[in-house]
């Protein structure tokens, strides 16, 4: 087929199990504070796993230069809201410092189990924390809550798609998108930035939804989009991010081209993205983390932040 070369795998990642573990690494081995950081992460797969080492270096590295020490323990909630609840609570009654919370879902069972106690929740990779009921405001969160968000611009996501598309003598008429309508992230990306970013482009598009509550029904969502779809394009959900090889599969079976979010997926197969490299983002949370930490700073007044998002189209 003419467009098979653009379908081409750039890269291989298994996939990983997700199973709820405990992990606690200890660093640092000086005079000055001690450190016990819960990190509450919703799913494994390789953006938030550098989100999650983003966070990790930037107040690691803080923390040693004033000369303390940081635990982390850090809990994989599996995909399951129910999980990052559990997660949650558990790390206020061990009286962590501060938590760490990776995804929507984890941010928002966090900012409850918080309630009433004096340790803040600093999340990344959340998309609006706002209509996901996380913070008050962006520039003002208030209560104990801030953190960095992955919101990323939709439009030139679809510049992209039909730029490549053109290019290989394609046409762009019916987009297939595959998300998990309980994550909030997802949602607000599909029903909201996207329909928005068809109207401010003046396309005319066909939007094939394909809803997979869970990673195993990820391939029968995207085996759903067969013949209803010209390209098919994945939100930054988690659900379907840590599925990806299942779509992968799909798209190469049916010569569908394929494009994503988030820079990590390009990688795993996406033809390519305008998406954003998701160990910045935990970075920059973990800098926020240490302005909290060893800056007495309050998070209520901490305003959330943005990472920029990368073209990323590998030749």
């Amino acid at each position: 087929m003419k467009n098979k070369r653009i379908l081409k795998l750039v890269g291989s990642v298994c996939m990983v199990v997700a199973l709820t573990l405990t992990l606690v690494f200890a660093v640092g081995c000086g005079d000055g504070d001690a450190y016990k950081i819960g990190i509450n992460q919703y799913a494994i797969h390789p953006a938030l796993d550098a989100a999650r080492e983003g966070f990790k270096d930037a107040l690691t590295a803080a923390v040693l230069a004033a000369g303390g020490t940081v635990t982390y323990i850090e809990q994989d909630a599996a995909g399951e809201p129910s999980n990052a609840a559990t997660i949650a609570q558990s790390f206020v009654a061990q009286g962590v410092d501060l938590i760490c919370a990776i995804a929507t879902p984890c941010a928002q069972a966090s900012a409850l189990a918080v309630n009433q106690t004096d340790i803040p929740v600093v999340f990344n990779s959340v998309t609006n924390p706002v209509v996901a009921g996380i913070v008050d405001a962006w520039e003002v969160p208030g209560g104990q809550v801030t953190g960095v968000s992955d919101l990323a611009p939709v439009e030139p996501q679809l510049e992209l798609i039909i730029d490549i598309l053109t290019a290989n003598n394609l046409t762009l008429e019916k987009l297939g998108v595959i998300y998990n309508t309980a994550e909030d992230n997802s949602v607000y990306q599909v029903d909201v930035q996207l329909p928005e970013a068809i109207a401010a482009l003046e396309l005319t598009i066909d939007v094939e939804k394909a809803v997979a509550h869970t990673t195993g029904e990820v391939s029968a969502a995207a085996n759903s989009l067969v013949g209803k779809a010209d390209a098919i394009w994945v939100p930054t959900d988690n659900t379907v991010v840590e599925a990806f090889e299942a779509v992968v599969s799909v798209c190469e079976d049916n010569n569908i081209p394929l494009f994503a979010a988030d820079v990590a997926t390009v990688e795993r197969g996406a033809v390519g993205c305008w998406g954003l490299d998701y160990y910045d983002i935990g970075y920059a949370s973990g800098e926020m983390a240490a302005e909290i930490l060893l800056d007495g700073k309050n998070p209520a007044t901490m305003p959330v932040q943005t990472a920029p998002a990368d073209l990323l189209y590998p030749v």
